[in-house]
């Protein structure tokens, strides 16, 4: 598990831009695509709006989502909303290259378009984004898989979440952890230290499954 150290959020930031650019450059130079799944919350917000800024051909990357809120797209609590306002309104990018979670039919219809969709993707063989962006809750949680949660090993594709303050649809932990690369962003102390703390707790937490060796932490100091 490689960690990187930061003292402030916008040498973290910069730090990360720097890495998507060379994963970026690396696809361009073999003339293939980036799958870059996107994670929701507040956490990102600054990153997203820095990536939004850098000049590369957004085209020949294709957005995925984590996990989403099944509530309306244009909803303040939709986590497709929050990276479109931030970072995919302000660059120039085909709709095909997007592949948000949709919330417009029941719960379990949502979650089993979003799977096919991802399995027609990668052509029904094995699915492994090339980046998988994840912020963790103050629980340890990640994407929406939370802790003693029964879809912790499980192995699907995406599937619904039902819990007390929103429905949600997730990937799997097992999607994730196949994954080329998982970049944990925590972008403050506070999220750092909850990370060592729950890291003490085992396997019931959520983060503490994420594979080691794709997994690279951004935290600040």
């Amino acid at each position: 598990m490689k960690i990187i150290n930061k003292k402030s959020e916008k040498s973290l930031i910069d730090q990360f831009i720097r890495d998507f650019k060379k994963d970026y450059l690396r696809k361009k130079k073999q003339k293939k695509r980036l799958s870059f799944v996107l994670t929701g919350g507040k956490s990102p917000i600054k990153l997203y709006r820095k990536l939004a800024q850098i000049n590369i051909d957004w085209n020949i990357i294709d957005l995925f989502w984590g996990d989403e809120r099944y509530v309306s797209n244009q909803s303040r609590n939709s986590n497709y909303k929050l990276a479109f306002d931030e970072f995919i309104n302000k660059i120039e990018i085909d709709k095909k290259n997007i592949f948000p979670i949709k919330t417009d039919k029941s719960i379990s219809k949502c979650s089993a378009e979003y799977s096919k969709k991802i399995k027609k993707y990668f052509k029904y063989k094995k699915i492994n984004f090339d980046c998988c962006l994840l912020g963790m809750g103050e629980d340890g949680h990640i994407a929406s898989i939370f802790p003693h949660s029964e879809n912790l090993y499980k192995k699907f594709i995406a599937k619904p979440v039902i819990r007390n303050d929103f429905k949600r649809i997730t990937l799997s932990l097992n999607v994730i952890n196949n994954s080329n690369k998982i970049l944990l962003w925590l972008n403050n102390k506070s999220k750092s230290k909850i990370f060592f703390k729950v890291k003490k707790e085992g396997k019931k937490i959520p983060v503490n499954n994420l594979k080691k060796k794709n997994t690279i932490i951004y935290k600040i100091n």
